[in-house]
């Protein structure tokens, strides 16, 4: 038996929802932690942002890490103002589902998250990670700066070539400057930790990105979570 399959695809003008001028409820506390999801931030720190597929899984990757003072999980990338779940996932807002992460530089590098996304999804896979198919789980590095748009290039040509000789295809990553980020509904804020047994996407292709890092990682695994 044959079935029609629809490759995914960036929506047309024409075909992106409307939106709404009102951002959708404002996300409290972080569930684990207890700190502000919004600003204002702690003075000196920075935000970073990244799209690595379901954002469940992806935001509680960063969350531990030492120096990260705050996650948070929303919409980014795409043309709808202040879009809900069901219509990111309708693949016509061009949003991804991203990680914010809020961290402070003087106690963990920019690069060290770099080398947890990178490792930690398959950055070859197109509009898709694993079993998730769709705009929303395609893979990006939004980023705030000229000093972190350097990082995040150089760290993707540098990861290119080890997956190249691992056997991987090129990486369709998307790299640039940070467009409007939308906070997701707060159910799902640190799902993972309300939802213990919930999905978790493992699309890791265990190759190691060397980026040069003096900040050793918590051991996140790779079972569902």
């Amino acid at each position: 038996m044959q079935f029609l399959f629809h490759k995914p695809s960036m929506p047309r003008p024409e075909e992106v929802l409307p939106g709404r001028a009102e951002a959708i409820a404002t996300p409290g506390a972080h569930f684990v932690n207890g700190r502000s999801l919004t600003p204002p931030y702690p003075d000196g720190f920075e935000v970073a942002d990244f799209a690595m597929g379901c954002f469940w899984g992806a935001e509680k990757k960063f969350w531990p890490i030492p120096g990260v003072w705050v996650t948070a999980v929303g919409y980014q990338g795409g043309a709808t103002p202040n879009p809900t779940y069901r219509e990111t996932c309708t693949g016509h807002t061009g949003h991804a589902e991203v990680v914010r992460v809020v961290f402070d530089p003087s106690v963990v590098a920019y690069e060290q998250l770099l080398k947890l996304f990178w490792e930690s999804h398959d950055p070859t896979q197109g509009y898709r990670q694993g079993n998730d198919i769709g705009t929303q789980y395609r893979s990006a590095i939004f980023t705030h700066g000229a000093a972190q748009l350097a990082a995040a290039t150089a760290s993707g040509q540098m990861y290119a070539g080890e997956l190249a000789k691992a056997g991987y295809g090129s990486i369709t990553t998307e790299i640039g400057e940070a467009p409007a980020f939308y906070f997701a509904e707060d159910y799902h804020q640190q799902y993972l930790a309300k939802n213990p047994n919930g999905y978790m996407c493992d699309s890791a292709t265990g190759v190691a990105c060397p980026i040069p890092t003096n900040v050793e990682l918590p051991v996140t695994g790779t079972e569902r979570a």
